[in-house]
């Protein structure tokens, strides 16, 4: 096989702030052929996640950090070119984590098989990936959604928590309610994915309008903002409630000033729970989960939208919409 070129886009330096272009190198870069165990993938789509901003930090977390020089770390779904794995062959649809780049080295073990057939390829980075198994096990594990609950859903309309609404309504879940950024995404919650109501957390008092939305109070909060909208959503607990911690994308990009929870001392009174987690926590259970959501999709009570963009060098721009909030569903780059 001739050497094989790839357009990557690199990490140059840890931003402060939200990154911009300068943080990133960007060109094309050659690659070695497969060795034993190892799998040559073409990428048509990347996916765009809130969780790859905390990557770039030098912070300890639940993963290592992308180091300096090093490909940006990400998911994305493509096809087989070649093979020295012996689950995989030329041809073949995969999905798993390839990097910000055009052709990824990638050991097999690390990859799942995937089919245009069954779903279009950016559904196994939405529903079918990552983002729809983190909304499964944040409400089904974590949140324990049962029959006649009450939930209230932060970033309603993004990748996550756009399918953990339905998946509460899929569960049972007597009320859902959505907050969004915009009144055409809380129009989308609602209209298009099913959602009781929504609020805009831009121009509405998140107090009063989960009071209005909410009167009863919540059962499950499931967060993926962090901030004011956690507080208001403290204050609004039932006995026992849960709090599903997924994400903070408000606090992100200034660590030095975290706004942490004021209202923590209502999981007191309430006798709530508060729980954070990461997905990979039930690796294990991906199979079970993929084929219950695979039939709602399959029913039409599972809906997802996604906001593509075309081109791996617009990647400094399209990842600052993770914070600007110019998206709808998942964002994704189109390679090919």
């Amino acid at each position: 096989m001739r050497t094989q070129r790839s357009f990557q886009v690199r990490l140059a330096s840890r931003p402060d702030g939200i990154p911009n272009r300068e943080h990133w190198e960007i060109g094309w870069t050659d690659i070695n052929s497969p060795s034993d165990g190892e799998v040559l993938i073409e990428t048509a789509f990347i996916s765009i996640d809130p969780a790859m901003r905390g990557w770039l930090r030098e912070a300890k977390s639940y993963l290592p950090p992308v180091a300096i020089g090093e490909v940006m770390r990400a998911g994305g779904v493509g096809t087989v070119i070649a093979s020295k794995h012996p689950d995989f062959r030329e041809g073949e649809q995969v999905v798993g984590h390839t990097g910000v780049q055009t052709h990824a080295l990638v050991p097999g073990g690390t990859l799942r098989k995937v089919n245009d057939n069954v779903a279009p390829l950016p559904a196994f980075l939405g529903p079918l990936g990552i983002p729809g198994l983190t909304a499964y096990f944040g409400m089904t594990e974590v949140g324990a959604v049962k029959q006649g609950d009450t939930v209230l859903v932060s970033a309603a309309a993004g990748a996550v928590g756009s399918i953990a609404g339905q998946i509460a309504l899929n569960l049972g879940a007597r009320r859902v309610v959505g907050s969004a950024g915009s009144d055409e995404k809380c129009r989308h919650i609602v209209e298009d994915l099913g959602f009781d109501a929504a609020i805009n957390y831009k121009t509405e008092a998140l107090g009063e309008r989960i009071s209005e939305r909410c009167p009863e109070g919540l059962d499950v909060y499931f967060d993926n903002v962090g901030g004011d909208i956690l507080d208001a959503a403290l204050a609004h607990l039932r006995i026992r409630a849960r709090v599903v911690l997924c994400g903070a994308i408000s606090q992100y990009n200034d660590l030095e000033e975290v706004q942490g929870p004021r209202n923590y001392l209502s999981l007191l009174v309430r006798r709530a729970r508060m729980q954070g987690f990461i997905v990979s926590d039930y690796a294990e259970q991906y199979g079970r989960a993929a084929e219950e959501i695979g039939g709602w999709l399959e029913a039409g009570t599972l809906n997802y939208r996604n906001t593509i963009v075309r081109g791996l060098e617009t990647f400094p721009e399209t990842f600052q919409r993770i914070f600007t909030g110019e998206k709808l569903g998942k964002l994704l780059i189109q390679v090919v």
